[in-house]
């Protein structure tokens, strides 16, 4: 059973929804990842956010283009939390996405994170599990201390070394 169901509405989204993949196996979360367009295949899209439920998910995340419906529609069938991953477009630039996904009507919530935000996606899952898991939420204050120590890292790199010699 997977407690995070990532879809998205092809696989040109790939590169971006596996960000939120690699978080999700970082911290140890089961998850399923599917590509099905709610515009081509309705049945079949909704034959999977009908069943989300009941396969164990407990998050979804939704990654869409241009007019983004796939979170949208997830979040009208889907009982629990939703999060959107605008794409960025060659047209608009991902704020066609963008805008689609965060003018959901009112009783309709998506959580949405920036343009390609795959990684942040994955966080905002594992934190929205972490509410009721103690044993996750130590591990994401752990992951945060790391971040921490990456920047500490790198300012001491600088300021040991100065920009003109600063080594990545």
């Amino acid at each position: 059973m997977a407690t995070v169901s990532i879809v998205m509405g092809s696989d040109s989204d790939m590169p971006v929804m596996a960000k939120a993949a690699d978080i999700l196996e970082e911290f140890g979360i089961s998850y399923e990842m599917r590509i099905i367009s709610a515009h081509r295949e309705p049945d079949t899209f909704f034959e999977y956010a009908k069943t989300a439920e009941e396969r164990g998910v407990k998050v979804i995340i939704a990654g869409a283009g241009m007019a983004a419906h796939l979170p949208g529609m997830c979040a009208a069938i889907f009982p629990m939390p939703v999060i959107g991953i605008p794409m960025h477009t060659t047209s608009l630039g991902g704020r066609d996405s963008l805008y689609s996904i965060v003018q959901m009507p009112s009783g309709i919530p998506v959580a949405t994170v920036a343009i390609n935000g795959g990684q942040n996606a994955g966080l905002l899952a594992v934190k929205m599990l972490a509410v009721s898991d103690a044993g996750l939420l130590n591990k994401l204050k752990d992951y945060t201390q790391k971040m921490k120590e990456a920047v500490e890292k790198k300012d001491a790199n600088l300021q040991e070394n100065g920009y003109k010699n600063y080594s990545k």
